[in-house]
């Protein structure tokens, strides 16, 4: 019932205490609760809701230090829980990055690149790590070495694109000592020219170690402005309506060195968001004694409401870590993976740590599900709430055999800034199910939505949820049918409620129901109601953790609390922010730079890039250019 008072919503009034601390009103409330799914108003008190219930009954909680904030009818939800991201590692390096994320044109990625160029002092370099697809751009390509060279002469600029590649130019080779005596390291191809000479492209053939180590010579932040860095990423998140992640760990993560920074913030009362950290191993060959100390050291839940330890993975051995890359054939694991695999999942179930583990394909899930069934007839796993990450081609047999055992799948939307490489290597019929969510969900496993940003997919959550929604790319192809898409509401329960089972806090976030945290997100449109292409451009106008702002724009912004400016001063955060608006960036659009073409088109001009991301029957050509005569398709 939307009117009246409800049986449920008397009994909240009974629980609640007189005077809440905050009370928000006049808003389109989606609870997720479904015995109260559409209240007007909700009460919060000591970091909980407390009630929510029509606004009169609300009303009547007040006290006279209750401060009472007004929606203005703006769709109101619950804070996104992202299940999978690397958030501790993401955050000290933020403030050195050059994001493309959201970027539709490679002419304003490279305008981008260019200013960043003119500001970074040496020896820094201007970084590009992840978060985008060459099949965003209207060009439908990344930019060429001899591109990158041109705006960059002497300032070493490092483009990562997804797992498959990395762009240098001739400053950072030399700055990282790539030469033609230089061999290709296990794993990965530096490509040459026909003197022997690196050209700049790195690939991954088949991992991505080549790119991660290179990245990894570069100059990093000292301590304090990895505080500050770390801080402003936390906050784009918060932007962008999410309140709580779960740290997958990472290469070159070492615990518990790399997490210094995260555990200060949380020290001093910094964290803007709900993080929940799982353990990488780092060592290949070494993994088990990883484990083994790490389980004397800490124990899952371990932490507070903030910050908490989580258990094991993604990387549990490496002889299990399948990298994705479309482009390329599927790797074969080694013959060793399971006699690796088994002694560290046994040491991790003896000790009831929970896991999970990187599986892009079924092979690899298969081999994995020959462990764990093995582990479960001496030491049962259900309870201990693991479960896989990725699964793009997981079949039904392995579905089913997962659910047996009590595990569990988050899924990512990498496949919408890949799919047009993976048809291109296996057909648009096996892409039909890449990853089968609705069959997921048919069958009872538990399923979570998330992203694994930073550096392949972008951490925008509305980018994930508008993939579930639609089954369409960032290049707009669409890959699924009508059975394997989500309606609004089961894509927006994969991003709050239903996460909470991976970091074992079921019931305790991801509605807005009386005793769970306060964590809610104000949108700027209603995501129920506005066209589904629309969705990944929404944002959050005002974020709570807790009952605390920790994010205000518009009418909110007085507010958000402050934050520092970011640092360095050349930092790209202070030009650019984080996630570009599709139709400008700040505030302006873009020009089509360097399309290199002769002539103008008659409607658009140079601006091609918004006649490609428009929404036009460009395949009716009769009509299309008879009604238009426009030009831009000839290019």
């Amino acid at each position: 019932m939307l009117g009246g008072r409800t049986a449920f919503a008397a009994d909240q009034m009974e629980r609640a205490p007189m005077d809440a601390e905050l009370i928000l009103v006049n808003g389109r409330f989606t609870s997720l609760d479904r015995e109260n799914p559409a209240p007007k108003a909700v009460a919060i008190s000591g970091g909980l809701f407390v009630a929510a219930g029509d606004e009169q009954e609300i009303r009547a909680l007040a006290g006279p230090g209750t401060q009472i904030v007004d929606l203005g009818g703006r769709r109101a939800v619950p804070g996104l829980i992202d299940s999978h991201m690397h958030i501790i590692r993401g955050g000290l390096n933020y403030n050195l990055e050059l994001r493309w994320d959201g970027v539709r044109s490679l002419g304003q990625a490279m305008e981008m690149l260019k200013r960043q160029v003119a500001a970074t002092p040496p020896p820094q370099w201007v970084r590009v790590v992840g978060g985008f697809t060459e099949h965003q751009f209207a060009e439908k390509r990344l930019p060429t070495l001899d591109e990158i060279n041109a705006i960059a002469p002497d300032t070493p600029v490092f483009i990562l694109h997804l797992y498959d590649r990395a762009l240098l130019n001739g400053a950072a080779l030399r700055a990282v000592g790539y030469t033609g005596e230089t061999p290709n390291p296990p794993g990965g191809e530096i490509q040459r020219d026909a003197k022997g000479n690196p050209t700049g492209l790195l690939l991954a053939r088949p991992n991505a170690s080549i790119l991660y180590s290179t990245l990894a010579k570069a100059p990093k932040l000292p301590p304090e402005y990895q505080l500050n860095s770390t801080r402003h990423f936390m906050r784009e998140m918060n932007r962008l309506g999410v309140t709580s992640i779960i740290d997958a760990g990472g290469g070159f993560q070492n615990y518990p060195e790399d997490y210094a920074i995260i555990e200060k913030l949380h020290s001093d009362g910094e964290l803007t968001m709900r993080i929940a950290y799982n353990l990488f191993t780092q060592k290949p060959k070494q993994e088990l004694a990883d484990f083994a100390g790490w389980v004397k050291e800490v124990r899952p839940g371990q932490g507070d409401d903030l910050y908490r330890h989580n258990g094991a993975g993604e990387m549990l051995v490496y002889t299990a870590a399948d990298f994705e890359d479309f482009r390329v054939e599927r790797p074969e694991m080694p013959l060793s993976m399971e006699a690796d695999l088994e002694p560290v999942v046994r040491l991790l179930a003896e000790n009831h740590w929970p896991w999970r583990l990187h599986a892009t394909y079924d092979e690899t899930i298969s081999r994995a599900l020959d462990v764990f069934e093995a582990v479960d007839k001496d030491i049962p796993l259900q309870g201990l709430n693991w479960f896989f990450d990725h699964a793009e081609t997981i079949s039904d047999r392995n579905i089913d055999r997962i659910a047996q055992l009590g595990g569990g799948i988050a899924v990512q939307h990498r496949m919408m800034f890949q799919g047009e490489d993976f048809i291109e290597r296996y057909g648009a019929k096996a892409a039909e199910r890449t990853p089968p969510v609705a069959r997921m969900l048919e069958a009872g496993v538990p399923v979570g939505a998330g992203t694994d940003a930073t550096r392949v997919a972008s951490y925008n959550p509305w980018v994930s949820l508008s993939w579930l929604v639609t089954g369409r790319t960032l290049g707009g192809l669409r890959l699924y049918p009508q059975r394997n898409l989500l309606d609004r509401e089961a894509a927006l329960r994969l991003w709050t409620e239903a996460n909470g089972w991976f970091s074992n806090e079921t019931g305790r976030k991801g509605q807005i129901k009386a005793g769970q945290f306060a964590d809610l997100a104000v949108l700027d449109r209603d995501y129920f109601s506005m066209p589904e292409d629309e969705i990944q451009d929404i944002e959050s106008v005002l974020t709570l953790l807790g009952g605390k702002v920790v994010h205000g724009a518009g009418d909110y912004s007085g507010l958000a609390p402050d934050l520092p400016p970011a640092m360095p001063d050349w930092s790209p955060v202070r030009r650019w922010e984080g996630y570009q608006k599709r139709a400008d960036a700040g505030g302006t659009r873009y020009a089509f730079v360097g399309c290199g073409c002769a002539n103008a088109c008659g409607v658009h001009g140079h601006d091609h890039a918004r006649a490609f991301a428009a929404q036009t029957p460009a395949a009716d050509e009769g009509a299309f250019w008879g009604a238009l005569g426009c030009s831009c398709w000839a290019f």
